[in-house]
């Protein structure tokens, strides 16, 4: 199992004390940093037969097999309802919910099935209900025999404070962006740096979107929003309500709350080049960004910025769609025309 480099120095200071690792691990740190890798490459070595020291785990014993399977019987994830169910007629809740920790504590109740740790991954902890937190907390506070938990948040301040303070916390942080750019290209994502700029540099976000095909829909938004001062906004809505609405858009999860955060970034872009700063979320795309800044007043970017802000809560609902996109479009188009002489 190989780590992500910027993991790697944690990894270290973990590995010093594999052997007496506490019951309870919060990981935290921004969305798309890597806790959750994190989280089970160290289960993976928890459970590994053969791996020692600073080695991840061996991927080749009985039970990285297993592991590698899905069919560890010591290794147990508590994740949103969603996330973990199969095909089913019944809606998913998002959320963790109190079966499933009941689920979990009879599972722990009884010894383990090889006869050595056990290890439990949540994430996230922030999706817990009240109900489903107290009962998180009384594993904590009374953990089963070679049991670790291995907390993943990335909201740790909503977390009771009382689940904080039963565990050991642990910090992911962010790397350096020349670090995490190189890993990106190492992986082969399309527009690398681009994807690591809107993910606000979390490397692993980034690779998440070019998965779902943004690289590909970052190019269309970009020639769109390049032509637009001198084309039809309302034209370009009702195109892009189909383009949302299309089966790869709907399958990659491109939506219309993605499309508004990428044009309020690409005008943020646009005003901070106005006051003769750097572009911040689309940096490669600077060339483009100084020829439209230059027919954009700071006060008309920034008003746009404001007012796109508000069209994010219509766009929520369904219905509200065409509107939203409408809006948008016809605010962005003008904050060009009312600045011509």
């Amino acid at each position: 199992m190989t780590l992500a480099p910027w993991l790697i120095p944690l990894w270290r200071k973990v590995a010093e004390r594999f052997d007496q690792l506490p019951h309870g691990v919060l990981l935290s740190g921004p969305g798309g940093v890597g806790k959750r890798a994190f989280a089970e490459a160290l289960a993976a070595r928890l459970l590994c037969e053969r791996a020692s020291g600073e080695q991840t785990a061996c991927g080749q014993c009985e039970p990285c097999t297993w592991r590698e399977s899905g069919n560890h019987p010591d290794l147990h994830y508590l994740v949103p309802e969603a996330e973990s169910a199969e095909e089913s007629d019944r809606k998913q809740s998002k959320q963790i919910v109190i079966d499933q920790v009941r689920a979990l504590q009879r599972a722990l109740s009884v010894t383990a099935h090889h006869g050595g740790r056990r290890v439990v991954i949540v994430d996230p902890v922030e999706a817990m209900n009240p109900f489903t937190a107290n009962a998180l907390l009384k594993l904590l506070e009374e953990p089963p025999a070679d049991t670790t938990l291995l907390l993943v948040s990335s909201q740790p301040r909503r977390l009771l404070p009382t689940i904080r303070s039963r565990c050991q916390q642990w910090a992911v942080a962010r790397p350096a962006a020349q670090i995490a750019a190189a890993w990106l290209k190492a992986q082969a994502v399309p527009d690398a740096q681009t994807l690591l700029d809107l993910s606000g540099g979390l490397p692993l976000a980034a690779q998440r979107m070019a998965g779902q095909g943004a690289h590909e829909h970052l190019k269309r938004f970009i020639a769109d929003l390049e032509r637009l001062p001198g084309a039809d906004p309302i034209k370009l809505a009702g195109q892009w309500e189909s383009w949302i609405k299309s089966k790869d858009a709907i399958a990659s999860g491109f939506d219309q709350v993605t499309l508004i955060d990428w044009t309020q970034r690409w005008i943020a872009d646009l005003a901070t080049i106005r006051l003769g700063g750097q572009a911040r979320f689309f940096p490669s795309r600077r060339s483009v960004l100084e020829r439209l800044a230059g027919g954009l007043s700071v006060s008309r970017s920034l008003a746009c910025y404001n007012e796109i802000n508000q069209i994010r809560r219509l766009a929520q609902h369904p219905l509200n769609l065409r509107l939203a996109l409408e809006d948008m479009l016809l605010r962005y188009s003008r904050a060009f025309s009312e600045n011509k002489p």
